[in-house]
């Protein structure tokens, strides 16, 4: 199939880095002129296991471009899939002007097509959304009706940042909530080849599973980190209390997320949350639960904070910024949060993390480290080295496994606050405290 894309922020790059290996051609869309080149020199605008390799293939077997010109990608293409930033609003309500922006011209350019054309929503957006909103504006534009020439599909992805390679090349499921029979055909079309089922559902379900997905990821992170931090208070360490109750597969349903550890963070979880929360106000629907999941993630926060600030001002080296391993995202993340509240308090701080390279930040993430850490630079330490240097505390939010032991190695004598649970920590000569454990 040949296939446009329209926005290269992580799902946008990973269904460039991945749809080529289905046997796609595929032409990625920015308004931004330095991802656009990425892609176009083999390059991935985003930081991701695999997907330098995938985009670099991609393009060497001719399979992979990018453009800035949106009217000519969906002239040369069959299908477009929308995968633009949906940022929320001061209320939380996510800000669709670029889901707006950009079916506008993806219509205007089907005006001046013959032939069939798919438009693929991917940003997460709330329920009623494609169909009350999305609709109008592509028939508007295109001047002709779904089912006409034109198919319009809500398809949520399910990516998580740091493995979603691997994500789209084995999805749990793949759900499809198209309003016409040809966007199911389409879509199962697209994915031919790839493993799970395929649901066939309205496009109102499908995003509403979006949602409760990241909601559900959300729950089961707090619940471990809660439950972790009242069996840490009876002398239990939490872990070995959730690897048995995970065992349990047919009610307590799955490992996944359920790991006491740190706070949750990134781009999703929080933001949708967060708009969930707004939509359930809006129905007038109480959800006191759900109401103090961002309560009880920004308590565990401070929970990390208060054990670090326990024995009085000092140098800490912080290891691991981004939201998770294996990334450069530090959209909401709770490592920045943490360094914030020691850098406010007078803290000498020295930050760690080999995925965060400042000259490498675009788009949102920097517009958002700017305005968060503006002085991020003069805090980045360029090797596990430096960061310990003369420091009296070590906090590890997250490390590969070279900086573990080299974190281990010099540690005699220092505190280390370990928030993801490495056991070689906590065997080395140190005075070791976990965060849950």
């Amino acid at each position: 199939m040949r296939i446009s894309i329209f926005g290269l922020g992580y799902v946008g790059a990973v269904s460039c880095a991945c749809l080529p290996e289905l046997g796609h051609e595929v032409v990625g869309v920015d308004t931004n002129p330095v991802k656009v080149d990425l892609i176009n020199r083999g390059q991935s605008p985003v930081v991701e296991e695999g997907i330098e390799e995938l985009i670099a293939t991609a393009r060497a077997n001719g399979r992979l471009r990018a453009t800035a010109d949106g009217t000519a990608a969906v002239r040369e293409t069959d299908l477009s899939l929308v995968s633009v930033a949906t940022p929320s609003n001061a209320n939380y309500t996510p800000d669709l002007s670029a889901v707006d922006n950009v079916i506008r011209s993806i219509g205007q350019a089907i005006a001046e097509k013959q032939g069939h054309h798919t438009v693929v929503m991917r940003s997460t957006v709330p329920p009623g959304t494609t169909e009350e909103r999305v609709r109008p504006l592509l028939e508007a534009a295109a001047g002709r009706r779904v089912g006409d020439r034109l198919s319009l599909v809500f398809n949520p992805e399910f990516l998580r940042e740091g493995s979603s390679v691997k994500d789209f090349r084995r999805p749990p499921q793949t759900v499809i909530g198209s309003l016409d029979e040809a966007g199911y055909v389409a879509l199962e079309a697209m994915y031919a080849g790839l493993p799970g089922e395929f649901v066939r559902t309205s496009s109102r379900v499908a995003e509403s599973v979006k949602y409760m997905c990241n909601v559900f990821h959300a729950l089961k992170i707090v619940f471990a980190n809660e439950a972790g931090s009242v069996l840490k208070a009876c002398g239990l360490d939490s872990r070995e209390v959730m690897r048995i109750f995970c065992q349990d597969t047919q009610l307590n349903i799955s490992p996944a997320y359920l790991r006491p550890g740190f706070a949750f963070g990134g781009s999703c979880l929080p933001k949708e949350v967060k708009g969930f929360l707004t939509l359930a106000l809006q129905m007038d629907v109480p959800v006191p639960t759900l109401a103090g999941l961002l309560d009880s993630n920004a308590a565990h926060i401070e929970r990390a904070y208060q054990m670090i600030v326990r024995e009085g001002r000092c140098r800490v080296a912080l290891f691991g910024l981004a939201f998770k391993p294996g990334t450069d995202d530090m959209r909401d993340s709770p490592l920045v949060t943490l360094a914030e509240r020691l850098l406010g308090r007078g803290f000498d701080l020295a930050i760690h993390d080999s995925f965060v390279k400042i000259s490498r930040l675009l788009g949102k993430n920097k517009e958002f480290i700017d305005r968060e850490v503006p002085h991020l630079d003069r805090l980045l330490a360029a090797t596990p080295a430096d960061a310990l240097k003369d420091a009296q505390v070590i906090v590890v939010g997250h490390a590969d496994s070279a900086t573990r032991q080299l974190i281990a190695a010099a540690a005699a004598g220092r505190r280390i606050i370990d928030l993801a649970g490495y056991s070689e920590l906590r065997e080395c000569d140190a005075r070791y405290e976990g965060i849950c454990w």
